[in-house]
């Protein structure tokens, strides 16, 4: 190829052995000597010279050097059963009593429960990508984090045990994002996880929270004055309008593809928290099956929005804020937005799965947690799970990423799912 960028003269393919041929020469000739031997001779001599010269070389460390001190449970809270600590070898060396060791929580753990799970620790296969398609690969793991007001956000999604094994795209997605500036800012928390067993899924969960989140981000300025306000049926009606149009965006989607709308559908729970330090007030909503826990006063509790039909019909949350008459949580509040006609004929039938919604107070300590079932399933299921991330998460200041992502990921075997999950710890 040439500087004006013509196609070359010869064949296509030459240019890729000029670059990754066999020759060599043209890095030039050299008569310094280049062995193995001669190098570890040059490295010994530098060294040598440097002890001459009064610089300090640090003597090879050792194994006990590298050994970490046992981790203990945090004063004041019960040891849950089954939870074990690996205890220091007989022969480290013994270290000094200090105060820290009497409040530190404990270290990141492989597992809980009774074994530990089929699958490996760590990711195992890649998907296979298209070379033509890179956009479409996901991350194995995706962190990210914030701190407004009085709240300090940690949000997390990570592929799955299974899905490591199989080299199968993440299906969940995770979308963190502020509109606005100031005291009047809103934040927004989305996650959605793709239907399984479905080659599109990982595409469809990523247009979920998109979607979603241009509805928010469009109507950020309402949606942030409703909440100052604690219009709590005007939210409910609004946000259930918008989740509606954003699933409907992947039926749509579905029909332009040829495909059943199952086949590219995804479950959406979603999370708003107003930047603004005067108002504690947090909105969830969303479609599908997944968990919203608080962990108050060291007790978590499952505080996930009931529902009593699968018709799709608007359906009453319950939280702190005053309960709204019939007529206040009516479908009456659209957010400025209309709703055009379908262009599919016939239109893609709708969505029938409940909307949950739930507006609540957060109280000084309070720590909500939003999560897909592939972390909601096990916390319910595995009481050492829930124990441990007491453990982790009650202690004077929040957890760093690293340390959010280590606490997350602590596997339980049975649970091989993808897990997202979204933290707000209140000061």
């Amino acid at each position: 190829m040439n500087q004006q960028g013509g196609r070359p003269a010869g064949r296509e393919d030459d240019w890729w052995g000029q670059l990754y041929g066999d020759r060599v020469d043209d890095t030039g000739p050299t008569t310094a000597p280049d062995s193995l031997d001669d190098r570890y001779a040059s490295a010994a001599g530098a060294v040598n010279q440097r002890s001459e010269a009064g610089a300090s070389v640090p003597s090879p460390r050792t194994d006990t050097d590298a050994r970490e001190p046992a981790s203990t449970f945090p004063a004041g809270l019960p040891k849950p059963p089954g939870f074990t600590v690996e205890s220091p070898p007989a022969e480290a060396p013994e270290r000094p009593d200090t105060s820290a060791a009497d409040t530190a929580p404990p270290g990141p753990l492989a597992y809980v429960g009774d074994g530990p799970p089929t699958y490996a620790a760590e990711p195992t296969a890649l998907p296979p990508a298209d070379p033509d398609d890179l956009d479409d690969l996901v991350a194995d793991t995706v962190l990210d984090g914030a701190h407004y007001g009085t709240s300090t956000l940690r949000a997390v999604s990570l592929r799955g045990d299974s899905a490591r094994y199989r080299g199968e795209p993440r299906r969940d997605s995770l979308l963190t994002a502020r509109f606005g500036t100031g005291d009047h800012a809103l934040l927004l928390v989305a996650m959605a996880t793709g239907a399984r067993a479905t080659p599109g899924a990982h595409r469809a969960a990523a247009e979920a929270c998109h979607w979603i989140g241009r509805a928010v981000g469009r109507s950020h300025a309402r949606l942030s004055e409703d909440i100052r306000a604690a219009r709590r049926g005007d939210l409910k009606s609004g946000l259930h309008r918008l989740t509606d149009r954003s699933l409907g965006k992947l039926r749509a989607s579905a029909a332009e593809q040829g495909i059943e709308p199952e086949e590219y559908a995804a479950t959406l729970r979603c999370l708003l928290l107003p930047a603004d330090p005067e108002c504690r007030t947090r909105v969830f909503f969303g479609v599908g099956e997944g968990g919203l826990f608080r962990l108050r006063k060291g007790e978590w509790q499952d505080i996930e929005p009931r529902v009593t039909d699968a018709t799709g019909e608007p359906v009453v949350g319950f939280g702190s804020l005053p309960a709204e008459t019939p007529e206040g949580d009516r479908l009456t509040m659209d957010l400025g937005i209309t709703t055009p006609p379908s262009p599919y004929d016939p239109a893609p039938e709708p969505r029938r799965e409940p909307f949950r919604f739930r507006a609540s107070v957060a109280r000084q300590g309070d720590i909500l947690l939003m999560c897909t079932s592939g972390l909601a399933d096990p916390l319910r299921g595995e009481p050492e799970l829930a124990a441990h991330l007491t453990g982790r998460w009650s202690g004077a200041e929040p957890p760093g990423l690293a340390e959010f992502l280590a606490d997350t990921q602590v596997r339980v075997k049975g649970y091989a799912d993808d897990r997202t999950a979204a933290a707000v710890w209140e000061a």
